[in-house]
């Protein structure tokens, strides 16, 4: 059987599995900290060399390729000022560390708050860790917020110092688990440590991936699986042409 019709069908697979991918890029480019996933493909012959190389002739007509999985941007997303003291936003690599009901998990959204027992915390109530993965109580009184993190409170006595918002990051951030839009989770060999990044006060980091961009990528997607749709429906009738004409004739 020719070839061919396998690697239409493969390029189908793949442009459908990354159609998902870009719809859902799509859909949080408003969402505070999101970080796009990117698709990369390998050979479909990667994992059948063994200690014999292909053959020239096999590897042009069987070195198509199929999709490998998706990887995360870590690219910069735009910072924009919210005049809100406890939106923090992060400059360069890192993450802030919160304490969920299924266990500590990171995220670059800042949209931060205090809660009546002075807990800093996120929209959902969860708290925020600092450096030791402890929470940081904030007292009353104006909160400034230094770029390594360090909370500062005014009071009638001068400032005083709450605690220090945690900023990690991984050696392998190809390790992190994606949990919904913005949350990672970590594995025991992929431990956090901490980052350069810097904070900036009163801000929110955007998503990495903008609307436009994310319009234009669903588009392009959406046409090459067109294209390898109707590449497969012609292989297809070609093999029935032969079935039915060439056949009957052996």
């Amino acid at each position: 059987m020719d070839s061919g019709i396998y690697a239409a069908y493969t390029g189908l697979l793949a442009r459908t599995q990354a159609l998902d991918t870009a719809a859902n890029n799509l859909a949080n480019a408003g969402t505070n900290g999101f970080r796009a996933e990117r698709d990369y493909f390998r050979s479909v012959l990667t994992d059948r060399i063994t200690e014999q190389p292909a053959s020239q002739v096999g590897s042009a007509v069987n070195g198509f390729g199929v999709l490998g999985g998706n990887k995360l941007d870590m690219g910069q997303g735009q910072i924009a000022p919210t005049g809100n003291p406890l939106d923090l936003a992060l400059n360069g690599n890192g993450f802030f560390a919160v304490k969920t009901a299924q266990g500590v998990r990171y995220t670059r959204d800042g949209s931060f708050g205090r809660s009546p027992t002075g807990l800093l915390q996120t929209g959902a109530g969860e708290a925020v860790l600092d450096a030791k993965l402890q929470p940081i109580t904030i007292p009353s009184g104006a909160v400034q917020v230094s770029p390594d993190g360090t909370v500062s409170v005014a009071g009638a006595g001068g400032s005083t110092i709450a605690g220090q918002v945690g900023v990690f990051d991984f050696a392998s951030s190809a390790s992190l688990i994606a949990e919904g839009t913005n949350r990672f989770a970590t594995t025991a060999d992929n431990p956090p440590i901490l980052a350069a990044g810097t904070i900036q006060q009163g801000a929110l980091e955007g998503a990495n991936n903008d609307a436009v961009h994310g319009s234009m990528q669903l588009i392009l997607v959406q046409r090459q699986a067109e294209m390898m749709q109707k590449a497969l429906s012609a292989f297809n009738n070609d093999l029935d042409k032969v079935a039915a004409e060439e056949l009957p004739r052996v």
